[in-house]
């Protein structure tokens, strides 16, 4: 279970770190120190932490899209790569204040899609925001697409306000009860949520209970190893996060089993 898994093609997230690693010379360096540490191409840790077979894929109702900033597919803390993990349904695409991508205006434009922009409604026109998904969970029989702005809090708010685009869609605000979970990296406010437990709050609005569940824990599973490599001590497999995927992938019913059951 320790050794890394080849993702093989990968998933939305891992196509685009492909993408970046291959077309963008001018990237940053995102590893401190000398000399860099591999990291397992499935799950982004090192190998000795490799968590590739507890990952869950669920299947769900609700589908959602990555606008990433730049680079931050490439960033060994980014929680997106954790929501492509689960939920199969992901699409991600880099964002750019001068280019379209035209897959992703067609994924918006897709009559089986309804698309809503998951933001602090604050920052939105009154008329846009919405509370909940527009007519529910399954509006005229099309499937919720959560856009999803990938980044740090200043490339979002970049994003939302330099995306006429994303202009037609209505802005789901979001009023989380928790405080962020997420100690990979320091937020502004700590009712600043990461990426994956945005997500997986939007799922369980969508009636998709069992993969925000375990979205959830697969977060949990992630910072818990990424931490404890970082602190050179060997992965916990009986503390509490683990336990609570394995417990996740226990209740599911048959829709979530880790990747070392999968067939």
């Amino acid at each position: 279970m320790n050794g890394p898994v080849d993702p093989g093609p990968g998933h939305a997230v891992a196509r685009l770190r492909a993408a970046c690693l291959a077309h963008d010379e001018q990237r940053p360096r995102l590893d401190r120190g000398e000399p860099r540490r591999p990291r397992c191409a499935g799950c982004r840790l090192p190998p000795t932490h490799c968590a590739c077979a507890l990952r869950p894929r669920v299947a769900t109702h609700a589908g959602v899209c990555l606008l990433m900033a730049p680079f931050e597919a490439l960033k060994p803390s980014n929680t997106g790569w954790l929501v492509a993990d689960v939920v199969p349904d992901t699409q991600a695409f880099a964002w750019s204040r001068t280019h379209v991508d035209t897959a992703l205006t067609a994924l918006l434009d897709d009559p089986r899609w309804q698309p809503v922009l998951v933001f602090p409604g604050e920052f939105a026109a009154p008329g846009r925001v919405v509370g909940e998904l527009p007519g529910g969970p399954s509006a005229s029989g099309r499937r919720p697409l959560f856009v999803l702005l990938d980044g740090t809090w200043a490339e979002a708010r970049k994003a939302f306000r330099k995306s006429p685009f994303l202009d037609r869609l209505p802005v789901l605000s979001l009023d989380p009860a928790q405080l962020s979970r997420y100690r990979l990296r320091r937020a502004w406010h700590a009712h600043h949520l990461c990426t994956a437990e945005i997500a997986a709050l939007c799922l369980a609005m969508a009636g998709d209970v069992h993969a925000a569940g375990a979205l959830e824990a697969w977060l949990d599973v992630f910072s818990e190893r990424y931490l404890r490599a970082k602190q050179s001590l060997p992965p916990d497999e009986s503390d509490a996060a683990h336990r609570r995927l394995a417990g996740v992938a226990a209740a599911g019913t048959g829709d979530a089993r880790p990747a070392s059951m999968a067939r």
